[in-house]
């Protein structure tokens, strides 16, 4: 544990499971108070926001889809009201739908632009408006974005490739407000989603230079690392915690 971040608020959507989990667990230990977004699991939910108060901050779990713009507008604003103000904001709630493009339809297209594009945006956009100088924004995005290795994932690598522009563009803008935005790209993660003893996890592993899966608390790491004053200099900037995939 350290104090890196005592007196901050940070909101991580999708915060209930995996990757999400981690970072709001690791961010509650740097010294945030945390709050999280999750759609459908209330009790895992409220076991990631046990462990934050286990850190000895304070935990808050809003249920918002990120489907729905209004729902992850009102989740901000509901962390900043609540916890008294926001200084870090992790868009890490994602849609993984895969298939062979000519199979996937419009609303396979509409719910992945939905939760991977349009959710980052407006959550950005209604987190600056809390936001002092200082500001922290983190994107999640996915190794896929630079190197697609497999068939089938059309969609959702054109979504996360979508917060590479994103991740610039907010970065030189809000640069002058002393707010920085970065992209992290995690690679193979072990996830219910992914788990490292998956079908397909010899092949993945053979892909990577380090030879095996992250750890969510790795990717969570680089978050922290991100969130804290040794990111301060830092934006526009994509880290890939990928374990060598895409070199």
């Amino acid at each position: 544990m350290d104090d890196t971040l005592i007196g901050k608020v940070a909101l991580v959507t999708g915060g209930g499971r995996g990757i999400g989990a981690a970072t709001a667990v690791r961010l509650a230990q740097a010294g945030a108070d945390v709050a999280l977004t999750y759609r459908d699991d209330k009790d895992r939910a409220e076991d990631v926001a046990d462990g934050i108060r286990r850190a000895g901050r304070r935990p808050m779990a809003v249920r918002a889809d990120s489907a729905d713009p209004a729902a992850v507008i009102a989740a901000v604003d509901r962390a900043a009201t609540d916890l008294g103000r926001l200084d870090i904001l992790v868009n890490n709630a994602g849609a993984f739908l895969l298939g062979p493009v000519e199979e996937l339809g419009l609303d396979a297209f509409e719910l992945t632009v939905a939760v991977n594009v349009r959710a980052p945006f407006v959550a950005s956009q209604a987190a600056i408006r809390h936001m002092a100088a200082g500001g922290r924004i983190i994107n999640i995005g996915s190794n896929m974005a630079e190197r697609t290795v497999f068939p089938g994932f059309a969609l959702y690598a054109m979504s996360k490739t979508a917060l590479t522009g994103l991740t610039k563009a907010l970065g030189r803008e809000l640069g002058p407000r002393a707010i920085t935005v970065n992209l992290i790209n995690p690679g193979p993660t072990d996830t219910a989603l992914n788990p490292a003893d998956g079908p397909n996890a010899e092949t993945i592993n053979g892909l990577t230079a380090l030879g095996h899966y992250a750890r969510p608390d790795d990717i969570a790491a680089a978050v922290a690392f991100l969130a804290g004053p040794g990111g301060r200099y830092i934006t526009g900037a994509t880290v890939n915690v990928d374990g060598g995939f895409t070199i």
